[in-house]
């Protein structure tokens, strides 16, 4: 059951991301999904969940994308542990799949998206270049070509494909957020499910850990 979620949530992720990545293109206009508040708006980024980045360059990204594999691993680990518990929830086996596969399919990108979409690098997009990789490629603007530094290419260095975003804004009267978008990052489906599974660890961790829990009110 758990790895069945894990592997839905995966398909689901990675049908979304080649649909965005074969049909839309750098710089083309988000798409409204729901009223104006919720867009489709196709960019990727080198980074983790939401854009977040772990230090810059190549050691940066290669950093962040050993991370996850450890990560993964260690997730794993702890799911196989934890079904062999009588006790366990099955909603916490659950919630802990939706973190799995939302790492696996963010990490999945890095991994092989340059591999199947080699011919959909373009050097001239700002999230293919970063200063310091010492590779450089040649981009005309307007008519006037200039050499510029673009990110490593291959295993574990491929952006991550990222296309909702909420479009709202604070009210004016809030103080200091007043006018500022409430949620400016944009994110994918294996984002959503790496959020989801934290927030329910973290609402419900007294239904999850009985057992820390009663070993907390002892001491």
């Amino acid at each position: 059951m758990t790895f069945g979620i894990v592997f839905l949530v995966l398909i689901i992720d990675q049908l979304v991301k080649i649909w965005i990545k074969t049909n839309f293109a750098f710089n083309d206009p988000s798409v409204p999904l729901i009223g104006d508040w919720f867009h489709l708006n196709f960019v990727e980024n080198q980074g983790m969940a939401f854009g977040t980045q772990l230090g810059g360059g190549m050691w940066g990204k290669l950093t962040l994308s050993i991370f996850r594999v450890i990560a993964i691993g260690a997730i794993i680990y702890y799911i196989l542990k934890q079904i062999k518990k009588p006790e366990v929830k099955l909603e916490f086996l659950i919630v802990s799949g939706l973190v799995l596969a939302g790492a696996a399919g963010n990490l999945f990108d890095s991994m092989f998206y340059d591999f199947i979409f080699r011919d959909y690098f373009d050097p001239c997009i700002s999230y293919n270049q970063i200063e310091g990789s010492g590779i450089y490629a040649e981009c005309t603007y307007y008519g006037y070509s200039e050499m510029v530094e673009v990110r490593h290419r291959g295993f574990l260095f491929g952006n991550v494909v990222d296309m909702f975003q909420f479009r709202m804004t604070w009210p004016s009267w809030i103080p200091w957020l007043g006018g500022s978008e409430v949620f400016p990052a944009i994110w994918n489906v294996a984002d959503f499910a790496i959020s989801c599974g934290v927030i329910l660890v973290l609402l419900r961790q007294k239904i999850y850990f009985p057992k820390e829990q009663e070993k907390e009110k002892e001491a």
